[in-house]
């Protein structure tokens, strides 16, 4: 029907906006990992916690490396279920996807 056709191009639509979301918020992790990473790399300055800090900058890093997997995970999962619905090679899904995507990279 022409309202579960226009249903299903909305949510590939959506899931397309929150991959972009998802490469976005890897990105910005990454770079708060690195800036958790002390400037000199010597053991004592990893394992010896920093003035005012709440903790090592190994274990800062440890958790911002666990949140940029989960990310990864949640991206290649949203990827590939839009994928699999973009090769249902219907024309109106394989819109809603690129406009989807270009909505959520806009944002």
């Amino acid at each position: 029907s022409h309202a579960g056709m226009a249903l299903s191009v909305l949510v590939i639509l959506l899931l397309s906006m929150l991959y972009e979301a998802v490469k976005m918020g890897k990105a910005v992790l990454l770079r708060r990992a690195l800036l958790a990473l002390p400037r000199s790399l010597s053991r004592e300055s990893l394992v010896e916690p920093e003035e005012g800090g709440t903790g090592t900058a190994q274990g800062r890093w440890f958790r911002y490396h666990v949140g940029q997997t989960l990310l990864h995970v949640g991206q290649v999962v949203l990827g590939y279920m839009v994928m699999l619905a973009v090769m249902s090679y219907n024309a109106w899904i394989f819109l809603g996807a690129i406009v989807g995507s270009t909505l959520g990279y806009f944002v």
